[in-house]
């Protein structure tokens, strides 16, 4: 290693040796880089060394005078190194170039050598030029007088020889017909047109014109009927229709005549898929139709809490062959033969070079434009034939043969774009893809609101069957009894599972759905990537046109529940406002950002169009919420106003008995309140109370029969009361804080049942404001009253509203009373407790 280190070394050190040697001669000889002396003035200098004026006695002189005796033996040693070293140099330049003086002493050698040989030849050519011009001008002047007839000869001769060919052309044309020999006959009646034209007017000549003509017109019916046939080989075809346009046969109906052949061909192969798309069958219609029946009735007849989504979609008509068979066919069989007719055609009159007058009738021009036209009626006929067929496809069970169809038809119209630029069908066939694409979301948005109705129906007759207690029975009938507040407890959580099973099957069907709709979306589909689909079908099609359809759709027909009070509204369980409330409170929350999100992470949305954003649905949805929950607070309350009023205006409150008991009606009354309050609580928070007193069950009592008010009462009631009774009342009013009936609910449970207690004592005192009360009647309103205090005061946010309404309704009962002596609170609590 180290030898090969040293001998790597000593290559760089041997050429920068040889540098300084060669650039220690350039300075001995004055040179520069590029080998010339450079431009600088000459030295004058007697003692320079290096200059021409170099004088060695001066320089002894100098050298002695100004240098000691140890600086003139240095610079003599330096002289002498200098001396050697440049000898050594001048002895090792004649060595290295001593080959190439050899050289070049052999060249000059050779090349004398070589020049007087080359002389000796020059003369010898010299002598034999001057005797060839010798010679020639022999000749020239020998056969001078003979050369204008050779040219008269000549001329005569080949006259002859033209005339020759003229006679004989009838023969040849006949012989080149019978061999079939086509090309050249053409050329040869070419070349002999134009002369027979010139001399028609001679005899012999207008006769071989007419022989000529005779022959060239059966030669061109030929022609025509090997065109006409078209069983030939593409090359004899490009002949037999350049051989025509020769003959001066109109380019126009040749065109016109190739793509006649050509359209009754392809006329076939469309019949053919047209017989393929048949009208639906009245039976098979009547046989599906049946089918879709027991489907949907299977479907209705299982079980309500199936989480596993429907698929109970429209099945599509049957044909003689799926989708993809058909567009298989049709690009199997019409797409490739008008790829070939297109290919043929170009070959024939577009691409083919034109010579001579050909070339000046603009042929190419006219046949492309008959060509366009015949393309696109054709392919307008065949895109409707696809579109037909694409529209029996209305089942959305699978989506694989469509999209596969659509991409097999989209792959193959390319080819036509590629034959004939500027063509217009590429352009249509995207837009059948792309009608395809969004006729098909449509369809699956249809299928999911289907699915979203069917759901709500089983939800219904979940609630109707009476197998669900408690939470469901209660709503379904108007209210079911329940013993007590202990019996509530061990009821079935049925509303939540009515709720999730719901909620699951909705957003499973839209998972599967856009399962099925990304298939359009594909890698290996070859429209998925365009930019004139993607982009739009991805944030148009899927997220508006379906999802964002669908969640509209969802929030519009559940608020349709509250639209109408009447028979729509009455014939609405109870149970399923509340179940819907709390499903469009649950997607404004959380579902529809999670669908959302999965449909843009799913096709990769991008929103350069306008879209919807998810807080516009989030509110929509809550808006929706808070209706049905306002109209579930509504219903709830008639119900339980229809009650009481019936109670109020069905008795004789004048002549009744003594009361020895609570009403059955205010049992029912806070039976059917405590199983709303259950109901409620399966769906909704608690919410936040006010703090209640330690005496709230009592309080009633206490109110309603204290000396206070019962000198309240007692005064309105003798003749020298000092102040109207109404206007103490009024009075009394002005400070009480003002109670909306009707206000919106929030989303929990005390909320709700605040609304519908207020709804209830709020028509009780209306109906007790329209009856006159007696003694007893004003006695069993104050026990009434004090029951319902009892048990209404912990279902509502702040027990002082129930108090106040309750005042309301024994002060009005009290101001409508002919004998108004209340009852003693012992009295009451007794009967109360009794009860």
């Amino acid at each position: 290693m180290d030898v090969e280190v040293d001998s790597s070394e000593g290559v760089p050190e041997e050429a920068g040796r040889r540098r300084r040697v060669h650039g220690m001669l350039k300075l001995y000889y004055g040179l520069n880089e590029e080998g010339k002396a450079p431009e600088q003035p000459l030295s004058l200098d007697p003692c320079d060394i290096n200059g021409p004026h170099f004088d060695p006695e001066l320089y002894l002189n100098k050298l002695r005078r100004e240098c000691s005796l140890a600086e003139l033996m240095d610079q003599e040693t330096c002289m002498v190194k200098q001396i050697r070293s440049l000898d050594s140099d001048m002895q090792t330049l004649v060595y290295e170039n001593y080959n190439k003086f050899i050289s070049a002493t052999d060249t000059i050698r050779k090349m004398k050598n070589d020049f007087k040989k080359m002389e000796d030849e020059m003369d010898c050519l010299s002598t034999n030029m001057e005797a060839i011009t010798d010679f020639s001008a022999r000749i020239s002047g020998t056969l001078q007088d003979q050369h204008a007839q050779i040219t008269k000869l000549s001329g005569v001769h080949t006259l002859l020889r033209k005339l020759q060919f003229l006679f004989e052309l009838p023969a040849r044309l006949n012989k080149c017909l019978e061999l079939q020999a086509y090309t050249q006959a053409v050329n040869s009646h070419r070349r002999a047109r134009c002369v027979l034209h010139q001399y028609s007017h001679l005899p012999s000549f207008k006769g071989i014109q007419d022989d000529c003509h005779a022959i060239m017109d059966k030669l061109a019916q030929e022609l025509r009927q090997k065109f006409r046939d078209g069983g030939t080989s593409a090359k004899d075809l490009s002949e037999c229709v350049e051989l025509l346009l020769q003959l001066d046969e109109p380019a126009e109906e040749l065109c016109d005549k190739f793509l006649s052949h050509a359209w009754s061909r392809l006329e076939s192969d469309l019949q053919g898929l047209e017989a393929e798309i048949r009208p639906y069958p009245v039976a098979s219609a009547v046989k599906d139709a049946s089918a879709c029946r027991s489907l949907s009735t299977a479907a209705a007849a299982g079980s309500p809490t199936d989480k596993s989504p429907k698929s109970s979609f429209l099945p599509s008509p049957t044909s003689n062959t799926d989708i993809l068979e058909f567009i298989d066919r049709g690009c199997n069989e019409f797409v490739s033969s008008l790829c070939l007719v297109i290919t043929s055609y170009q070959e024939l009159f577009i691409n083919h070079a034109q010579t001579g007058e050909l070339a000046s009738k603009n042929i190419p021009q006219m046949a492309n434009g008959k060509l366009h036209v015949f393309v696109d009626d054709l392919a307008a006929r065949y895109f409707s034939l696809v579109e037909r067929r694409i529209q029996e496809e209305k089942g959305v069970g699978d989506n694989s043969l469509l999209v596969r169809a659509l991409d097999r038809f989209h792959r193959r119209l390319q080819a036509v774009a590629k034959l004939l630029p500027g063509s217009t069908v590429p352009n249509k066939g995207t837009e059948i893809v792309i009608r395809a694409a969004t006729e098909r979301v449509k369809q699956y948005l249809s299928a999911l609101q289907s699915f979203y109705m069917d759901s709500l129906t089983d939800v219904r007759q979940a609630l109707a069957t009476p197998r669900l207690s408690v939470a469901g029975a209660s709503v379904a009938g108007g209210g079911s009894h329940l013993g007590s507040m202990a019996s509530s407890r061990d009821a079935p959580t049925s509303l939540p599972e009515l709720l999730s099973s719901l909620s699951a099957s909705i957003l499973n069907q839209i998972k599967s759905v856009l399962a099925s709709v990304h298939l359009f979306t594909a890698k290996d589909i070859t429209f998925s990537n365009k930019p004139y689909f993607k982009g739009e079908f991805c944030s148009q099609g899927v997220r508006e046109s379906l999802v964002v359809s669908f969640i509209k759709f969802v929030c519009q027909s559940s608020r349709q529940f509250c639209e109408s009070a009447g028979d729509k509204g009455g014939s609405t369980p109870p149970a399923l406002l509340l179940l819907l409330s709390r499903l469009c409170l649950d997607y404004e929350t959380s579902t529809i950002s999670y669908i959302l999100t999965l449909t843009d992470e799913q096709f990769l949305v991008q929103h350069h169009s306008p879209v919807t954003p998810v807080t516009t649905l989030c509110a929509e949805a809550r808006e929706a919420a808070q209706k049905l929950l306002n109209h579930y607070v509504k219903v709830q309350g008639l119900i339980i106003s229809q009650m009481l009023r019936k109670s109020v205006e069905t008795r004789d409150w004048v002549n009744t008995i003594e009361p020895r008991n609570v009403r059955a009606v205010m049992k029912r009354v806070v039976e059917d309140t405590t199983s709303i309050d259950v109901q409620v609580g399966l769906l909704y928070e608690e919410g936040v109370r006010k703090a209640h007193s330690s005496d709230s069950s009592k309080r009633t009592f206490s109110v309603y029969s204290s000396s206070r008010q019962q000198a309240r009462y007692a005064a309105s009631y003798t003749p020298s009361a000092p102040m109207d009774t109404n206007l103490l009342s009024n009075i009394h009013k002005l400070f009480s804080e003002r109670i909306d009936i009707f206000s919106s609910v929030e989303f929990n449970k005390v909320s709700v049942m605040t609304g519908i207690i207020k709804i209830s004592l709020k028509t009780f005192l209306e109906c007790v404001r329209l009856r006159t009360f007696g003694r007893y009647g004003l006695q069993q309103i104050q026990v009434d009253c004090h029951y319902l205090q009892m048990y209404l005061w912990r279902f509502v946010s702040d027990e002082n509203l129930v108090h106040f309404l309750l005042d309301e309704i024994v002060g009005s009962c009290a101001h409508r009373c002919l004998d108004p002596a209340p009852m003693e609170q012992s009295v009451i609590e007794v009967i109360c407790e009794r009860g």
